[in-house]
């Protein structure tokens, strides 16, 4: 920069910003003014990333073009070369015990939901005598399988066509019957079930299900498909219920947050889809929504809230979308937790969003979230980052064997006071050392990420004092990426009742992955038997629902309220025939 003039600054406010769009809104195109405005919505944002206390040019990238991998073996490849390759491949088995193993062609049992038939020999039969020795006796060995796999709309249509009968003398029709098994709902309990499984567990969009079908020959508009998810969603909700007000009575909850978008409550941008353009009053109203000292006094945010639920050997996953934090709708749930039980661990960041202040938890904090800051701030301290995550490393490591070796939560901390307790304490001295012996400095990224491990030690090791505390919150963020997908896709809700339908539903279709039920089977059985659902709602969880419908096909084991088959039942909100 040596010779070169300083360029000028100058200090724009937001209203500054909004009369300047104004003044040029005349000679631009709507595309030219939508660019503009996104590029100063843009500069806004950076510009309040930079006054940031804990900005650094990593995390402006990460926040721009989004974060890299933070795997231990991409982190060694990228910092340190070629020679620590082999560290780094055992720092990546410690984090993933399946990292390295083969990717080989999937067996027929990999297939459950495959149709199954057997095939017998069409000359031979067991306890003939062998046509090659004449002398053995031919004995049934377990079938050979062979998997073929074949295509297929996901919703398919089939039309019956009845056929009519007039008289020539009084002129009456006579119409054959349908056939037996085919209700009078245009679309079946499957059908519900598979338009809710690819747009609440696959993040395809209704829009584009409609395209797909539109392709294959059975047209199903989005405007039906929404119909029929919401509709076969009422039903459902006592269930739901019971799937929140069971997860409540968990030993451990993970909870965090993610944004979301709903249209009904974003008035501005419903405004700017309806009719264009927004005029200079609203553009100042967005830019000063992100401009610090900006804030109304009203919540503007939407947020998709993530809980896990575990304990009784079973995992719940539960989806919140709206005004609320992840902590307010913890306690939500929590306000349904039995009074006699002890204190739930929660699991979480050090955010204080993720807090529920009306009701008593073990906190525990993320060692993932914490090991993050360390991550960014590799590319500048590269010895002493990989010092501390190498150390991370063998404590995961030490818990993955503790999950192989099926211990209980009680043998899992005994066996982490064991062998990860020196490993914590090696760590904590290190870090009481680097600012000792002022070996770092506290403002660097370095600084940074050892004051906010040392600040939340205790609940960052919760897991050497209390059994069943988990290392980190990765489960959530797991789960979360559902609602991300759906967020991608989709890119918003249209109203907070469109959110409701969603968030019950991938409540449903997550918490069935974790529980390793087919979805598809069991929101068919729901939407099936819809009206026998708010009777014993505990009675249709996704580990329960079998039993049920056991229940239901046998009559003489079926409780009073169960009489027919759940196969005969039609969903109740598409009993009546829709007009074609």
């Amino acid at each position: 920069m040596k010779g070169r003039a300083r360029p000028n600054t100058i200090d724009l406010t937001r209203a500054d910003l909004a009369r300047l769009l104004e003044h040029a809104q005349p000679s631009l195109t709507a595309v030219e003014y939508e660019q503009l405005r996104a590029a100063l919505d843009t500069l806004v944002v950076m510009m309040n990333a930079l006054a940031g206390r804990n900005a650094t040019i990593a995390r402006l990238r990460q926040m721009l073009f989004g974060g890299s991998s933070e795997k231990t073996a991409a982190l060694l490849k990228s910092i340190a070369g070629a020679r620590l390759r082999g560290s780094a491949d055992s720092a990546q088995t410690a984090a993933d015990p399946t990292a390295g193993e083969g990717h080989g062609r999937m067996a027929a049992t990999d297939y459950p939901g495959a149709t199954v038939l057997s095939v017998p020999h069409p000359q031979l039969h067991a306890g003939e005598r062998c046509p090659d020795c004449a002398r053995g006796t031919l004995h049934a060995l377990a079938a050979s399988p062979l998997v073929r796999i074949s295509g297929q709309a996901p919703l398919t249509a089939s039309v019956y066509e009845l056929a009519k009968l007039r008289c020539s003398g009084c002129q009456k029709v006579f119409t054959a019957p349908s056939p037996e098994g085919v209700g009078a709902a245009k679309y079946d309990a499957q059908a519900a079930a598979m338009i809710a499984l690819l747009k609440y567990g696959s993040g395809m969009p209704f829009h584009r299900l409609e395209g797909l079908q539109a392709n294959l020959g059975v047209p199903l508009p989005a405007s039906t498909q929404w119909e029929i998810v919401r509709d076969a969603h009422a039903p459902i909700r006592p269930v739901y219920r019971e799937l929140v007000r069971q997860a409540a009575q968990g030993q451990v909850l993970h909870n965090d947050d993610t944004t979301a978008r709903i249209l009904e409550l974003m008035p501005a941008r419903q405004r700017e889809e309806a009719a264009g353009p927004p005029d200079a009053a609203e553009v100042a109203a967005a830019i000063g929504a992100r401009v610090k000292g900006g804030k109304s006094a009203e919540r503007s945010g939407i947020f998709t809230s993530g809980i896990v639920s575990t304990g009784a050997g079973r995992t719940i996953a539960l989806f919140f979308t709206g005004r609320r934090h992840a902590g307010e709708n913890l306690g939500e749930v929590l306000a349904q937790r039995n009074e006699e039980l002890e204190a739930p661990i929660q699991m979480c960041d050090a955010l204080s969003r993720n807090f529920s202040g009306e009701y008593k938890t073990i906190l525990a904090h993320c060692i993932a979230h914490s090991r993050r800051k360390y991550v960014e701030a590799a590319p500048s301290f590269p010895s002493q980052c990989l010092y501390v995550i190498d150390l991370l490393a063998e404590v995961y490591r030490i818990d993955a064997q503790c999950r192989r070796d099926g211990l209980m939560p009680t043998e899992r901390m005994q066996r982490h006071q064991e062998l990860s307790h020196p490993l914590m304490d090696k760590l904590y001295a290190w870090m009481q050392e680097q600012f000792d012996q002022r070996l770092v400095e506290p403002a660097s990224g370095l600084g940074e990420a050892i004051e906010y491990m040392r600040k939340h030690w205790e609940r960052l090791t919760l897991f050497l004092r209390k059994p069943g505390a988990p290392l980190d919150n990765n489960s959530c963020e797991q789960a979360l990426k559902r609602a991300i997908l759906h967020r991608k896709n989709a890119l918003f809700y249209r109203t907070s009742a469109g959110a409701q339908v969603g968030d019950a539903y991938m409540s449903l279709i997550h918490t069935c992955g974790l529980a390793k039920v087919n979805a598809f089977e069991y929101l068919t059985a729901l939407n099936a038997n819809a009206q026998l659902l708010a009777a014993d709602p505990a009675a249709w969880m996704p580990w329960t629902f079998r039993q049920s419908l056991t229940r239901i096909a046998d009559p003489r084991t079926a409780p009073p309220c169960i009489a027919t088959s759940a196969q005969a039942q039609p969903h109740p909100a598409r009993a009546s025939p829709r007009a074609d």
